[in-house]
């Protein structure tokens, strides 16, 4: 690879970065071509974009992005795989998924909105993370609970009142 096609890839890489709040670094290798197809498919059906890029294109185009990383950087050793994705906990999930027929991909690492999760034993913390989504249907119900007790109370109370009024008016 030339120089200008090394800085053309790490200004891509620094573009993807900066354009997203959800990264996963992981360990695919010593996964065989049959395997890694159906990974890619799993990733495409969950929305999220698979990479598998240098790793020292990587770290400068985490340095040269606006975003801070932390230990992030640190993880890359060995083969490195990229996941994008627009939901926190989707790779993790992915990954979970595929782990249950395979030992890979490891989790080297994570960014998700501002927050570095370092190491594989962080998979179940970061499958059980609440999207956007969730969480909004999770305030909503809360929010709708005391006005449906209330709505029902009601209800109930109006029908009580009215059986009372019928029986006294058949007396």
């Amino acid at each position: 690879m030339t120089r200008e096609e090394k800085s053309r890839v790490i200004e891509d890489l620094t573009a993807q970065l900066t354009g997203s709040n959800v990264i996963y670094l992981a360990d695919i290798s010593g996964l065989d071509a049959e395997t890694t197809s159906n990974l890619r498919r799993a990733c495409f059906k969950a929305g999220i974009k698979l990479e598998v890029v240098k790793n020292t294109l990587i770290e400068k185009a985490m340095e040269s992005s606006e975003n801070n990383y932390g230990e992030l950087p640190s993880v890359l050793k060995g083969n490195t795989s990229i996941m994008y994705a627009e939901v926190g906990n989707a790779p993790a999930k992915v990954i979970k998924e595929f782990r249950k027929k395979s030992d890979k991909p490891l989790l080297k690492g994570a960014y998700i909105n501002e927050a570095v999760f370092i190491g594989d034993n962080q998979l179940d913390s970061l499958v059980a993370l609440k999207s956007k989504e969730e969480v909004i249907g999770d305030i909503i119900g809360l929010l709708q609970s005391p006005a449906k007790n209330v709505v029902s109370a009601l209800k109930s109370g109006g029908g009580k009142i009215a059986g009372i009024v019928k029986t006294l008016s058949e007396r």
